[in-house]
């Protein structure tokens, strides 16, 4: 791997711990929503909700539209109300990865221009960033909603590179999803840091991560 200047960093599940954030804001949705229930029907209902969420990959539209259809409900909710309370709230639940800080710092002190690229609506990922005292960190973030091209499209990691001033042979970036991390930056030239969550490896890829990680703090020792 040749000298790198920059790293560049996905958000969900790899600096923000979505795991802990969504099943923090689902509790909560039930016990909003859902108070009528006994305790072990909440905690069913958390669960069955973590799963139809598909770790953030299902259409929210589709989601939202799905949980007004079969949770529960008491009084009845229609799925524009509950994107309402998802994005008033969500991101208030936002919990930092696990070393996240401390990674972030040691990278900065190394020198490393940093930059953040993810996926979402601009609103709700600013509010994440902000709730988790990210935002200095960063040269520039990318925002999917703002930018209007999405992961993996390699057009956004290079308008990232582009608005950092590094060359793609200079920055590594670190992801947790094969395909629109590993597969989406590698396809835009860079190296790659695959940091073990959810998902799989697929092995239908063209490509491979350069390292393997399965904690944050394991960045201290590849780079």
């Amino acid at each position: 791997m040749k000298e790198k200047q920059a790293l560049l960093f996905d958000l969900d599940n790899t600096l923000m711990d979505r795991d802990y954030t969504f099943r923090s804001f689902s509790t909560r949705f039930v016990k909003d929503f859902l108070g009528h229930l006994p305790e072990e029907e909440a905690l069913r209902v958390v669960e069955d909700m973590i799963v139809r969420d598909a770790d953030g990959y299902r259409d929210k539209d589709g989601f939202f539209a799905e949980l007004s259809e079969v949770l529960p409900w008491r009084t009845p909710v229609s799925a524009a109300d509950i994107r309402v309370y998802y994005d008033t709230n969500y991101f208030s639940h936002g919990a930092a990865m696990k070393d996240a800080a401390e990674i972030l710092d040691y990278c900065r002190e190394r020198g490393y221009i940093l930059g953040l690229v993810t996926n979402g609506k601009k609103d709700l990922q600013d509010g994440k960033i902000d709730l988790l005292g990210l935002r200095g960190y960063f040269k520039t973030i990318v925002i999917s909603g703002e930018a209007g091209i999405s992961k993996p499209d390699p057009a956004i990691y290079k308008l990232a590179l582009e608005r950092m001033g590094t060359s793609a042979e200079q920055t590594l970036f670190i992801g947790d999803h094969p395909v629109n991390d590993i597969w989406g930056a590698g396809k835009a030239g860079m190296d790659t840091v695959w940091l073990k969550r959810n998902h799989p490896w697929d092995e239908s890829l063209d490509m491979q991560p350069w390292r393997t990680i399965n904690e944050l703090a394991e960045l201290r020792e590849i780079i």
